[in-house]
């Protein structure tokens, strides 16, 4: 298949450390959203879930564009197979280039960039500096305790209620292939200005 212009931007763990079923659901998704239309726009990690999410696309016949600073490509830890590498001079930009460039952000699970990456997207989104849709897969109740943080913030009124729609949490790959390919940015639920 011929990829278009459209692309999702994926958060996820670059350390191969980790449990095989992320990796799995990590290319699972890659190839389900290629089979979609759609390109992959991640960090550029040679290892992980962002490897694996990489490979999905790529084995669908879709793009793989990493956005990552020098000093990582320096470093050697970018991934070679990529459709694309964009280098950047710092961490700031190359978040902000990631949800540019993307018209959906995805987060897996990860370490600590992963859930700055997710909070900073929410954090945008509640602010009206992203109106895109942002998903949470959430395999294996990953995210649970970040949502329940989150649900916290909501009950002690530092969020307000309708700020639960900022963002989708699913828990398999067809719930976010769906959510996705039906979203509707006009007919999505009224967000209320953080102020």
């Amino acid at each position: 298949m011929e990829s278009n212009n459209r692309y999702i931007c994926v958060y996820g763990a670059s350390s191969d450390n980790i449990a095989e079923e992320y990796k799995q659901a990590a290319y699972q998704l890659g190839k389900a959203l290629a089979a979609k239309g759609w390109n992959c726009i991640n960090g550029a990690g040679s290892a992980g879930v962002m490897r694996a999410v990489s490979d999905g696309f790529l084995d669908g016949g879709a793009k793989a564009v990493g956005i990552i600073p020098q000093f990582m490509v320096d470093n050697g830890w970018h991934y070679s197979r990529l459709s694309d590498i964009i280098s950047t001079p710092d961490m700031h930009q190359r978040k902000q280039m990631m949800a540019q460039r993307s018209q959906c952000s995805i987060a897996m699970p990860g370490g600590c960039g992963t859930l700055e990456e997710l909070l900073e997207i929410i954090t945008w989104k509640q602010l009206s500096l992203y109106n895109k849709p942002i998903v949470i897969f959430n395999i294996n109740g990953f995210f649970d305790s970040i949502l329940q943080q989150l649900e916290h913030c909501i009950a002690q009124q530092f969020m307000k209620p309708t700020h639960k729609h900022l963002w989708f949490t699913a828990h398999n790959v067809q719930q976010i292939v769906d959510y996705i390919e039906s979203y509707d940015e006009q007919a999505t639920h009224v967000v209320e200005s953080k102020y």
